[in-house]
């Protein structure tokens, strides 16, 4: 049982390290420091997109319209780190107390 702790652990920790990739590559494509047109770049970018839009789209149906601000990213990772806090004050579980 330690092992699946620690393999849903690490899970999320993935999940934070791509939801992080996501926001600061859309930070530089917007700020023209990376160029779509980078066959990379854009192979990147799309496969970011692929994976967190299922996840995002369900947030933005909950969230108000902001106007240009999305704010998903950030539920996502408040989500993200309260299953860890979760899994780890659950511990005693996977370790049979």
């Amino acid at each position: 049982m330690v092992s699946l702790f620690q393999i849903l652990n690490m899970i999320l920790s993935i999940v934070v390290f791509v939801i992080v990739a996501h926001v600061i590559m859309s930070w530089l494509i917007n700020f023209q420091v990376l160029n779509l047109r980078q066959p990379l770049v854009a192979q990147i970018w799309h496969g970011l997109n692929r994976l967190l839009d299922p996840l995002y789209s369900r947030i933005r149906r909950l969230l108000p319209a902001m106007g240009g601000l999305d704010l998903a990213p950030l539920v996502a990772l408040i989500g993200v780190y309260a299953l860890q806090i979760i899994l780890r004050n659950n511990a005693g579980f996977f370790y049979g107390f």
